[in-house]
């Protein structure tokens, strides 16, 4: 199953009365919409409220920094780390998958993209040459109380969806695709799992983990909303895991 990338730009001149033709459909500012949608449309560009002084007996207490409300998400995320590379050819397939951080706002989310992806990002795109440090490891992004195995019985009958990234777009396709994963942007986002970035020598990819193979509809249409948010023009393929394949 293959999401054809040559009726993406006439789906999106569609909506946004744009020409099929011109190269420049996919805007930067694809991801607004994700960003609002997590912050509850709320706040407007001025960004958060500055604290204010409390006031008691008619002068100002000693606390003067007000807290702010956090902005919860719909479902829990969690951050996961794995290294394969670093295990010896003996160990389990899984045995160095490590849970980091489970976040469910959006300010715990930009403390934990900001202190987790960020470094790993920095490391990458600084080596020369390519260390093991990086090279061959994981970062993974999955709803909360879902493992990121294929054992997993949540993700036991389904797929994944991956695409191929340039050192140079990686860091934004990645935190794009999170933002609309976290900002419950899927129309079919109740069947994706979460999302993984591998970091490898011949070619750093990102992947969508989706449960339920045997919904096609779910899954094209997933594939195509992905393709559009990342302005991504290569045609992609759905990979089935093997249980899933055998029982759909």
């Amino acid at each position: 199953m293959a999401v054809e990338s040559s009726s993406l730009p006439a789906i999106m001149a569609e909506e946004e009365n744009l020409d099929p033709n011109t190269t420049s459909l996919i805007r930067i500012e694809k991801y607004v919409p994700a960003i609002k949608a997590i912050c509850g449309g709320g706040g407007g560009e001025e960004g958060p409220s500055k604290g204010k002084g409390i006031m008691c007996g008619g002068k100002k207490s000693k606390s003067t920094t007000a807290i702010e409300p956090s902005h919860s998400f719909q479902n829990s995320w969690t951050f996961w780390f794995d290294n394969p590379s670093s295990k010896s050819s003996q160990a389990t397939w899984g045995s160095s998958l490590r849970s980091l951080y489970t976040f469910a706002t959006i300010e715990e989310f930009w403390s934990l993209y900001l202190g987790v992806t960020c470094i790993f990002l920095s490391l990458y795109n600084n080596m020369h040459p390519p260390t093991k440090c990086v090279h061959g490891a994981d970062i993974y992004c999955f709803k909360d109380k879902i493992d990121p195995k294929w054992e997993d019985p949540v993700c036991a009958n389904g797929g994944k969806w991956t695409m191929m990234f340039p050192k140079a777009t990686l860091e934004s396709s990645w935190l794009n695709t999170l933002l609309a994963l976290v900002g419950e942007q899927f129309e079919q986002g109740d069947v994706i799992c979460g999302a993984v970035l591998n970091f490898r020598t011949r070619g750093d990819k990102i992947s969508l983990w989706t449960k339920n193979a045997a919904n096609k509809d779910a899954q094209l249409s997933i594939g195509k909303q992905w393709k559009e948010l990342l302005g991504y023009t290569e045609t992609i393929g759905f990979i089935f895991h093997v249980r899933g394949c055998k029982d759909s």
